[in-house]
């Protein structure tokens, strides 16, 4: 059974809590399209995560196209996951940049 969005936030907060970092929800009233999660890594580094439900990834609303692109072009990481193996992939990342 694919693994909903709420089942892998669920899983990127206790993964990134147990690194010690924070993994904060993210809502900013009168801006759409703001990534879900801002992760505060150990070290400095600042994360926005956008997550989707398992098999939706690419289905990201113009306004979260445009954020995130805004976000990038400030020099911050963005991801869109939406999966376990994502999480994964997000951490091992983060840890070799």
């Amino acid at each position: 059974m694919k693994k909903t969005e709420k089942e892998i936030e669920q899983k990127l907060k206790s993964k990134i809590e147990n690194l010690g970092g924070l993994c904060l929800k993210w809502t900013s009233p009168g801006i759409r399209g703001v990534p879900d999660r801002i992760c505060i890594m150990p070290g400095g580094d600042v994360l926005f995560v956008e997550l989707k439900a398992e098999g939706k990834k690419n289905n990201l609303s113009p306004l979260q196209k445009n954020f995130h692109k805004k976000l990038k072009t400030l020099g911050h990481m963005v991801w869109v996951v939406s999966s376990y193996e994502e999480v994964n992939d997000l951490i091992e990342t983060w840890r070799m940049s």
